[in-house]
């Protein structure tokens, strides 16, 4: 084990602050004027957040993406626009272009702190958030942050070649994503590995009337680490493992439920509501190794993810993949890539969100 100090952790992370770089962004070539009433920027605040969509309508070889200033007016027929209510629909096939190093596609957004300042770099510090023990924190563009989201899951993938995988049938509704930096991982501290100490899933299996909420903490450890895995605490129903009926624990397609990410200081807390169903709370320190349950996870980074910088996404995350591999995220998912036949058989994702908003941070009130 590697012993090292704050002030040891300090100097690393400044030595990082060289690496980082801007990440591009190429509106595709199909979106739609937001005079036609379809762009969610018209009904949403999205002044902080770009999209990443099953697309390369450029044919540069990369996922589009579209920024903070294009967002505003912008809207996909398939993939991301309001529907007839005035909700922000997100939509994604199994089978489409998607992110580098990932097999599972996306319509989803991604928090930009910066809002439209081009002069300030993507994963720049001033772009993302981190927690208060971070050595600089107040050099980021917020210490924690609030995220709170109302939706439903319209849709899920039906056919999976693996259906006891663990991501077959499912999709994530909203994430706090950790950095992937590059110098940070040289230094072997365990931070910079591009991580996730959240993600919030829905999965149905076909034959099954409701779903289940559930989410997921990843231990921040390396790539390589066989102990890098996602532990799963349950909402309604079931977690990812569990192949059995949820039935009136569980949340149906269409049924509206909510969610609050509230990272105060170095604590993330957690509620989920729905009508008919009882609040369910969490609280994580994700500045050590305690789990959400209280106990002490000896497998975990000692520190968390004190060390790295974070931003939040919503939307869309597809985890119905269609690549056959040994690995237990590969859940060989059906899907032709041409989206009219992949809606069709039910090879895709879509959900819905009636509330979207952030905000700072709040105190939790005491009990």
């Amino acid at each position: 084990m590697i012993k090292f100090s704050l002030n040891t952790l300090s100097g690393i992370i400044g030595v990082s602050a060289l690496f980082l770089t801007s990440c591009s962004s190429t509106q595709p070539e199909n979106s739609m004027s937001s005079q036609n009433a379809t762009a969610p920027g018209t009904q949403f605040d999205l002044s902080h957040w770009k999209i990443t969509l099953p697309l390369d309508d450029n044919g540069d070889g990369k996922v589009d993406e579209v920024d903070v200033k294009e967002i505003q007016e912008y809207a996909h027929p398939n993939y991301f626009y309001l529907n007839e209510d005035g909700h922000m629909v997100f939509a994604a096939p199994n089978k489409a272009s998607t992110s580098a190093n990932s097999s599972n596609t996306r319509s989803e957004l991604r928090q930009m702190i910066r809002g439209g300042n081009l002069r300030i770099k993507t994963k720049a510090p001033q772009n993302n958030f981190a927690l208060a023990s971070h050595p600089w924190a107040r050099r980021f563009g917020s210490v924690g942050g609030k995220l709170e989201a109302t939706l439903k899951v319209n849709h899920v993938a039906t056919r999976a070649g693996h259906p006891d995988k663990p991501p077959a049938y499912s999709v994530v509704v909203g994430q706090i994503h950790a950095g992937k930096d590059p110098a940070l991982i040289a230094t072997r501290l365990g931070f910079g590995y591009g991580n996730e100490p959240l993600k919030i899933y829905y999965k149905k299996w076909p034959n099954h009337d409701t779903g289940s909420v559930f989410w997921t903490y990843e231990r921040n450890l390396a790539k390589e680490d066989k102990n890098r895995t996602d532990i799963a605490y349950p909402v309604w129903g079931n977690t990812w493992e569990n192949s059995a009926d949820p039935g009136s624990e569980g949340i149906k397609l269409d049924e509206t439920f909510s969610y609050t990410v509230n990272v105060h200081e170095d604590i993330m807390h957690l509620t989920f509501t729905a009508d008919g169903k009882p609040t369910v709370n969490y609280s994580i320190n994700l500045a050590n190794n305690v789990d959400a349950n209280g106990q002490v996870d000896p497998l975990d980074h000692k520190l968390g993810y004190t060390g790295d910088w974070h931003y939040f996404k919503a939307g869309a995350y597809n985890q119905c993949s269609t690549k056959d591999a040994p690995g237990g995220w590969y859940a060989a998912c059906k899907g032709t890539g041409d989206w009219e036949t992949d809606k069709k058989n039910g090879d895709y994702v879509q959900v819905t969100f009636t509330k979207l908003k952030l905000s700072d941070s709040e105190a939790p009130m005491a009990k």
